[in-house]
């Protein structure tokens, strides 16, 4: 029995591996526009069902805009690049028109 929760255990943490890697193209097409304003996006997790959890660094973690930027840049390529994603998250995301001080 263990050999076999170790066997499932590897088959999960290489599907999430792909994920991740096929996760980080998505957003690499995407980051050039973000970095010319002095911000970025970075994966915080991958679960096993498939939910991206993300943070926004730099300027883009208290933009007003971010919001936007989340809708319709990364959530947007992700989705497009990786369609077996479940939902995306973003864990800072500044509300519209409510910039963090």
């Amino acid at each position: 029995m263990t050999t076999y929760a170790a066997e499932i255990q590897s088959m999960m943490n290489t599907n999430t591996t792909g994920l991740v890697e096929r996760i980080e193209a998505s957003l690499d097409g995407i980051r050039p526009y973000l970095e010319a304003d002095g911000g970025n996006v970075k994966i915080l997790e991958v679960t096993p069902d498939n939910v991206v959890r993300l943070e926004f660094v730099g300027t883009c973690g208290n933009c007003p805009m971010s919001t936007m930027t989340f809708k319709a840049g990364v959530e947007e390529a992700i989705k497009r690049a990786v369609p077996e994603v479940r939902s995306i998250e973003v864990t800072n995301l500044t509300p519209l028109g409510n910039p963090i001080s």
